[in-house]
């Protein structure tokens, strides 16, 4: 059975699926390069609970929770795969084996943050899906201990995936369009740290990036977005260095000059 790389994707807007850009044709290229896992377990920056979460449902369908402003487009986008309880039942074994609580959720559907890139990855909606909530309380070390949790499932063809972005400031350039402009050079400079980081297997420095990233604050106001990229980090295991998996950044554009659409591959 295939042993699946883990995944660090940034996602863009509710009907990034929809618009030509960098990402799009990317995440499409990808899809065919990677092959088709048995199951995807994905966490979204969108799905935020108090402690580790896995949905549970047989047909999850899709939560169009955020689409205010956009096209009328974007309220009728589907995403029909199928869902997979008993991973989410073995994804919160083992997490609650790693002395963490752990829930199954039933009833909320997957949000943009998982039906915006896996539409393009795997477009047939095809492998069963389950979502993992990001623990916006908890820190970047919380989120790879959680991915160290879950990283047995990659010897069972699951494919893991952190969907944020990798740069979320507070500060967007709206009027420009999405890929064609240049990033801040604060934006860019923070990414580009990120994948010297990424490639030395720096687990610790990526864990503590708020105090050794450069403009990691402005970067990151709110958590929300960086954390599925330490969880991506630590479900790809021990590295052997002795501190993180190694990862090679495999994607980079830039939508309205601060947000950073960089995709990362660890294995």
């Amino acid at each position: 059975m295939a042993v699946f790389p883990t995944l660090f994707l940034s996602h863009g807007a509710p009907d990034m699926a929809l618009h030509a850009s960098p990402l799009r044709e990317f995440l499409i290229s990808l899809g065919e390069k990677l092959g088709k896992p048995q199951a995807i377990l994905i966490m979204s920056s969108h799905y935020d609970m108090a402690q580790p979460s896995y949905s549970a449902d047989e047909k999850p369908g899709v939560l169009h929770h955020d689409v205010e402003g956009y096209p009328e487009a974007a309220r009728s986008i589907d995403y029909p795969a199928s869902g997979l309880p008993q991973l989410a039942t073995i994804a919160a074994t083992l997490t609650e084996q790693s002395g963490l609580p752990a829930q199954e959720i039933i009833g909320r559907g997957l949000d943009h943050g998982v039906f915006g890139p896996l539409s393009l990855l795997y477009p047939d909606a095809d492998v069963p899906v389950v979502e993992a909530a990001i623990q916006s309380e908890q820190g970047a070390g919380h989120h790879y201990v959680l991915g160290q949790c879950l990283a047995p499932l990659r010897q069972h063809g699951v494919l893991i995936i952190g969907s944020g972005r990798l740069t979320a400031p507070a500060e967007i350039i709206e009027e420009e369009a999405p890929g064609a402009a240049p990033a801040y050079a604060f934006a860019s400079e923070f990414a580009e740290w990120i994948k010297e980081k990424a490639e030395a297997g720096d687990a610790d420095s990526l864990i503590d990036y708020k105090a050794f990233g450069p403009n990691a604050q402005k970067c990151h106001p709110k958590p929300d977005h960086f954390m599925p990229f330490t969880f991506a980090l630590g479900a790809a295991g021990a590295g052997t260095n002795g501190k993180g998996a190694k990862g090679r950044r495999i994607h980079h554009s830039v939508q309205n000059s601060v947000l950073m659409m960089d995709a990362f591959l660890f294995e």
